[in-house]
C-alpha cells in the first residue's frame, strides 16, 4: 500500500455500486483517504442472478444487498444516494442529483445499459433484464400471460400468450431461456390444470452462428443441445428487425406472433460517458491507458462494462463481472498510488474461467484448463454463485430455494404484483 503525504486526506470518489465499484471500495478501505461512493440505488444487485427473479426462481431480496450494510465497518466511506448528471474534469467536480461534488480522484464504475441497436419499435416494446425491476417485471409479465392463456378461448391468441421469446445467445439468453422452460414446464403445470404443455413455445434466437461464444464451439455446441433438451426452440443466423408488442418480425421477413420478447442481445456503456467528452469506442465504452485512466484525465479512472481494454493478443476484454472486480482492485491501487505521486501499474487480467448454467443439472464451465459440461459444470456453477452472494442471509436463502426448487421443481415467487388487465401488450410496470 502506497502511503499517503502526511496532514492531506485526499477525496476519492466511487461512482457505482456494482462489482467494480464494490471492489474499488474495498481496496481502499486501509487507506488514508476519504471515499464517497455513489449510486442511484441503495443496493449492490448480484446481476447475474437477474433471470431467476425473471422466471420466479428468487426473490427480489435475496440477489440485492443494503450499501450501507457493505461497509458499515469501514470508517472512511461514506455512501450517498445521488445521480451523477454531469462531470467539470477542469475543476475536478461532479454534478449530481444531490448537489456538486469535489474530488482528487475519481473512478468510473458506471456500467452498461441495454444494447437496442437503434430498433425503436424492439426497445419500445421488448422486456429488457438489466434492472431488480426489469426482473420483476418479467416475472409478473410471464404470469400474468398463463393466468390470461388459461382463460383464453380463441386458440391463435392463447398460443401467442404462450409463446416466449428470448433474443440474444449469450449467458443472460442462454440462461432465461434454460429456466423459463423449466418454470413452464416443471412448475407451472401443478397448478393450471387447464395449461397446454404442447400449446408452449420458447424460442431463444441467435444473430450470430452459435451460443455464448466466450465458451470454445464444444461447449458452445453442449449449450444447444442441453436447451433443445429442455423443449427450447434454437434459431441461429436470425436477428430480430421489429417487434410491435404481439409480433416479432425478423430480419427474413418472417413474422411470430408473440406477446413477450425478453431482449438479452446485447449490452452498451452507460450513457452517462458521453458528458466526459472523451473519444467513445464501440458500445459507446471509453478507451482507457493500461493503467485505467481516461486519456488527458490522469485522476480518472474508469472500470468494468464501461471501458475499452485490449489484452496482450489485442482483444477487448470481455464485459464480465470478473473484469469489473479485478479493475476495481487496481483502479483503488493506482488512484492511491496517483495521489501519492508514485508510479502507476498496468492492469492485467486474469482469466479465473467462465460458467453458464442451462438449468437444472446442466451447465458448462471453462476452468482451470479444464472443460465440463452437465450436472458437475452445474453444481461448481451453484457453489461459485452461492460464494459469490453478499451476505450471510441471502447466501442461505438462495441455497434454500434452490435445494426446494431442484427436490420439488417449486417456484419461489407465484405471484403477480400490478398486474395490466387490460393491456395486450407487454407488461410495463408503473
Amino acid at each position: 500500500m502506497v502511503s499517503l503525504k502526511p496532514n492531506t486526506i485526499p477525496h476519492i470518489v466511487i461512482v457505482g455500486s456494482g462489482f467494480g465499484g464494490l471492489k474499488a471500495a474495498q481496496a481502499l478501505a486501509k487507506a488514508a483517504v476519504h471515499v464517497t461512493l455513489l449510486d442511484r440505488h441503495n443496493y449492490h444487485l448480484f446481476q447475474p442472478l437477474l433471470y431467476q427473479v425473471a422466471t420466479a426462481g428468487v426473490s427480489p431480496d435475496e440477489i440485492a444487498y443494503p450499501v450501507h450494510a457493505i461497509f458499515r465497518r469501514q470508517k472512511n466511506l461514506e455512501f450517498r444516494l445521488a445521480e451523477v448528471s454531469g462531470f467539470d474534469p477542469a475543476n475536478r467536480r461532479l454534478f449530481t442529483s444531490a448537489g456538486e461534488l469535489g474530488y482528487d480522484a475519481l473512478i468510473l464504475a458506471v456500467g452498461s445499459t441495454t444494447n437496442f441497436f437503434e430498433l425503436d419499435e424492439v426497445e419500445k416494446n421488448a422486456l429488457k433484464l438489466k434492472h431488480l425491476e426489469d426482473a420483476e417485471a418479467i416475472r409478473n409479465h410471464i404470469l400474468q400471460q398463463v393466468e390470461l392463456a388459461v382463460q383464453e378461448p380463441d386458440l391463435a391468441l392463447r398460443r401467442a400468450r404462450l409463446t416466449f421469446v428470448v433474443a440474444g445467445g449469450g449467458p443472460t439468453g442462454v440462461e432465461t431461456a434454460g429456466a423459463l422452460s423449466e418454470l413452464m414446464r416443471l412448475v407451472l403445470h401443478k397448478d393450471y390444470a387447464h395449461l397446454d404443455p404442447t400449446e408452449i413455445r420458447i424460442l431463444l434466437l441467435e444473430a450470430a452462428d452459435r451460443l455464448i461464444p466466450v465458451f470454445s464451439p464444444r461447449l458452445s455446441a453442449k449449450a444447444f443441445s442441453a436447451l433443445v433438451k429442455k423443449g427450447v426452440e434454437v434459431r441461429f443466423n436470425t436477428p430480430v428487425s421489429s417487434y410491435d408488442g404481439t409480433r416479432v418480425t425478423l430480419k427474413s421477413g418472417e413474422m411470430i406472433a408473440a406477446r413477450t420478447l425478453i431482449w438479452a442481445a446485447g449490452m452498451r456503456a452507460s450513457p452517462l460517458l458521453q458528458r466526459l467528452g472523451t473519444p467513445l469506442e464501440a458500445q459507446g465504452r471509453v478507451k482507457v491507458l493500461p493503467t485505467l485512466q481516461v486519456p488527458e484525465h490522469p485522476e480518472i479512472f474508469a472500470i468494468g462494462d464501461a471501458v475499452y481494454l485490449e489484452d496482450s493478443q489485442g482483444r477487448s476484454l470481455p464485459q464480465l463481472a470478473p473484469v469489473a472486480m479485478q479493475q476495481g482492485e487496481a483502479a483503488a491501487h493506482n488512484a492511491l498510488s496517483y495521489l501519492a505521486g508514485g508510479p502507476l501499474q498496468p492492469f492485467v487480467y486474469k482469466d479465473p474461467g467462465n460458467l453458464a448454467t442451462i438449468g437444472r443439472n446442466q451447465a458448462v464451465a471453462s476452468l482451470w484448463g479444464l472443460e465440463l459440461s452437465g450436472f458437475v459444470a452445474w453444481f461448481l456453477w451453484v457453489a461459485v454463485h452461492i460464494l459469490r452472494l453478499i451476505g450471510f442471509r441471502s447466501r442461505i436463502l438462495v441455497m434454500i430455494e434452490w435445494i426446494r426448487d431442484y427436490l420439488f421443481y417449486n417456484g419461489a415467487v407465484l405471484i403477480i404484483s400490478n398486474p395490466v388487465l387490460d393491456n395486450p401488450g407487454p407488461f410495463k410496470k408503473p
